[in-house]
Parts: C-alpha cells; structure tokens; sequence
C-alpha cells in the first residue's frame, strides 16, 4: 500500500508539471522548449503456482506473485532545424516473492532469495526528420536485483517511403549482465565462505547481442502488415547456478548449460479494421536456436468499440515449443551427459494465454480532467500443459 501511494504521489506531481509544460499554441508553432508529451502509469499483479520448480531440480512449488509498477515519462520539442526531438524516461520496480528461490537453502524456513526487489530505468532518444521520413533513436537501459546487474543500450534507425505507406526498422541492440554465483547450500565449499545471506560470491558474466529488421506496409485503407527478422546471439555463463540437477544415480549437481547461444525469431503481424468499431489484430512468430529449440506463437485480439469512449479487447494466444537437447526431468540425467538442465521452461510444452482488456478514454478526460485521457484493465489467465498456471492482472493510465 506504501508503494502505492508514493506510485499515486508522484504522478500527481507529475501532472501539476504536465499542465504547466504543455500549454498549447494554435499558431502551429512548432516549439522548441521541452514540454510533456505523455506520462503512462502500468500497474500489475502477477501470481502462479506450478509443479516444476528449477531450483529443487524439476519438481516442487513454483508458487511466485510479483508487483511490478512502470512509469513512463515522454518529452518532445523542435530544433533548430525543425526535427522533432523526442526523450523518453521509464523507471520500473518489480516486488516479487517466490516459494522456489526459497528453497536453494532446503533447510531454510525463509531465506535471502525467497524474495527480491528489481529496480529498471531506461532513457531514450528519438529524432525525427518529418520531411525526410527518417528516425534515428537510441538509448540506455538497467536492471538490478540481488544477484543480477544488467546494462543495455540500443540504436535504432526507420525510413518511411515516399507516399509514407511503407517503412523499414533496424534495430541493434547489447546487454552485459552480471550473476552472482549462488549455488545450493549442500554444494557449496564449507570452508569457502559464501554463506547465503552475506554478499561473498563470485560473478560471472553474460553478454547478449541482436540485431532486428522490419518493414511495416499499409496495403490498403483496411489491411497493415509488418514482417520482422532478428537475430540474437548470447555468450558466457547462460546457466543458473542455483538451478539444482539430480542424476538417476541420486546425486545432486548444478545446472551446466552451453556458453553460447543464437537465437532466431521471425514474426509476422497483421491488423484488419473492419469499420469504425471492429479491429482485428494478428500476430505469428516462429523461434528456433542451436539449443534444439523451436517454438510457434499465434495470437488473436479484437478490439470492438462498444462507444466513443469504451471499448473492449479479448485476447487469446496459443505458444508451443519443443524440448532443448540438454533437457531430462527429474534423476533422468547421467554422468554421460556433458550438459544438463530440468528447467521446464526450457522443456516441451503447450501454453494457452486468454482475457480481455477494458478500455475507457472519454472525450473530457477522466473525471473531467481532459489531461487524464484514458485507463485501461486487462486480465489474463495462462495456463501449461505441465502443471502450471498463472494470472495476471494490469492497469494502465494515461496522462496527454
């Protein structure tokens, strides 16, 4: 409830700034002094339970719940020159607690991992030169956690063609991650210090790298598409090393995953406007990498306009993917096998995503504040062929 208020504080403070900076001009001057373009709020609420917990080597709870509250700050102004300069600052907090972290120490009522708080701001750029239909962007991102640093940054650069129908993305992008090296309590080196609750580990590294192409078309007053390629390469330590792996011998390890991976994702989006309060959205992704993994995405959304302020959107989205080559369950692993993992999300699996978003945004704003111009709740149940299930509920609130 404190982190609501203080979510709910700054927003206000954040409002009283927005109504100062964004007085509007009907000249058509294009300004040059930074104002405020748009402040989103997103909230959310996530819980699930499960049967194969990593941490106790495919079996056990996965019960985890985690609130995550974003908020989105967008600015925008002209140069000198006339293009338009956008800057972006997100800053996140995540709030988790997970029933299987607890348990890297198994004689542990409660321990260090048993929950966590994640801290992720980002800040970007974008210009944009209308006339030329060109956008270049960049920007900066982390990530902290207890035992987790990240560090990213992406550069980005679109074109649009001439009748401004078409336009091509590409997008490139690293992340250098730190993990501490916890491992489970039984093996652990007892005269090597490391005791879970104090902070001597040892780090390794993992570093990510991609590279992603699209072009979207509009086809006609109807029809848009977009089509996206990327590749993803990532080296260093890609395991985790509380992840347990227990052999058909009955002995415990630790999980030992390649140190190199390339991922390749392929998607296919498509939006159909069947008049003015029917849409409908499509989306395709295929995935394969090295590792043996494939992977099918289809998702469906409608969004129906029930009024000029209220619309709804059910959703539904089918994901399927086969098992990595180093994947066995439970005391199926042998001495034989140079790499192993029981982490079912990298098992084969069918899942099934399934809500509906409730969207209102009245033409006076909300309560009329016409600055407060639209909130929106959606829910969404997920659910695993494995034993898994989760749900998850969200509010997003917008300022523009």
């Amino acid at each position: 409830m404190k982190k609501l208020l203080l979510t709910a504080a700054g927003v206000f403070a954040l409002m009283q700034l927005y109504a100062q900076s964004s007085q509007s001009d009907s000249t058509g001057y294009k300004s040059r002094k930074l104002k405020i373009e748009e402040i989103n709020l997103v909230s959310s609420y996530y819980k699930q339970d499960g049967e194969n917990a990593s941490v106790t080597g495919g079996i056990g709870s996965q019960k985890l719940t985690d609130i995550a509250n974003v908020i989105e700050v967008k600015l925008i102004r002209y140069d000198k020159r006339n293009r338009k300069q956008r800057f972006g600052l997100e800053v996140g907090i995540d709030n988790y607690t997970s029933a299987s972290s607890d348990q890297i120490d198994l004689k542990a009522n409660s321990s260090a991992s048993s929950g966590d708080i994640r801290i992720y701001p980002t800040v970007s750029m974008q210009l944009e030169n209308e006339k030329k239909g060109t956008v270049l962007g960049f920007g900066l991102s982390s990530s902290s956690e207890y035992d987790y640093q990240s560090f990213g940054a992406f550069v980005s650069y679109s074109k649009k063609t001439k009748d401004r129908n078409g336009e091509f993305t590409a997008k490139v992008q690293a992340y250098m991650d730190k993990l501490a090296l916890i491992k489970p309590t039984e093996l652990r080196d007892p005269s090597g210090g490391g005791d879970e609750d104090d902070d001597d580990y040892s780090w390794d590294n993992r570093n990510s790298y991609s590279v992603g192409l699209s072009w979207s078309q509009v086809i006609n007053k109807n029809l848009q598409m977009m089509f996206m390629a990327e590749a993803v390469q990532q080296t260093g330590y890609l395991s985790l090393p509380f992840h347990r792996v227990y052999f058909n011998d009955g002995t415990v390890h630790q999980e030992n995953l390649p140190g190199k991976r390339l991922k390749i994702p392929l998607g296919i989006r498509a939006n159909y406007f069947a008049g003015d309060k029917f849409i409908i959205r499509s989306f395709y992704r295929f995935y394969t990498d090295d590792w043996g993994l494939t992977a099918h995405t289809a998702q469906l959304e409608t969004a129906i306009k029930i009024n000029s302020s209220l619309s709804i959107s059910p959703f539904y989205r089918f994901y399927n993917q086969s098992a990595i080559r180093h994947f066995a369950a439970y005391k199926e692993h042998n001495d034989l096998d140079k790499y192993y993992t029981s982490n079912y999300d990298l098992s084969k699996f069918n899942a099934n995503f399934f809500g509906a978003g409730i969207r209102y945004a009245p033409p006076n704003g909300l309560f009329n504040i016409q600055r407060l111009n639209m909130i929106e709740i959606r829910y969404g149940h997920y659910s695993k062929n494995i034993r898994m299930n989760a749900d998850i509920i969200s509010m997003h609130i917008r300022f523009k």
